[in-house]
């Protein structure tokens, strides 16, 4: 059974920083893609930023310069660093991870940007 485990969400006020962690367990194999999606109230769920295998990261043109995504194979964890923040960053932030044909989700942590 796959689990990906997230942390680090929370409530900061505008302009601060957090960094969320996501962890893949389990029988999970040959992960290829990991990325960062959110969906705040009332709107559909959005990618934030992601990263393939080799490195090559991509971001939403709203977090560009504030927010990076790094991974950790040998944990197989991703992270996401997000700086500068601003009360629309406010959404649940959802790590997912794709290995082979499957695409797992975590549950989601709830991030708060107070002005």
């Amino acid at each position: 059974q796959v689990q990906l485990v997230e942390s680090g969400g929370g409530l900061v006020q505008a302009g601060g920083s957090l960094r969320l962690t996501c962890a893949a367990s389990g029988s999970i194999f040959g992960i290829s893609r990991m990325a960062w999606y959110r969906q705040a109230p009332g709107k559909q769920r959005e990618l934030v930023a992601a990263i393939t295998g080799g490195g090559i990261t991509t971001s939403a043109d709203s977090v560009k310069g504030r927010f990076t995504i790094v991974r950790e194979n040998a944990k197989n964890t991703v992270y996401l660093q997000m700086n500068s923040l601003k009360p629309e960053d406010t959404a649940v932030y959802y790590c997912n991870v794709q290995a082979g044909l499957r695409a797992y989700w975590g549950q989601g942590t709830q991030v708060t940007v107070s002005s």
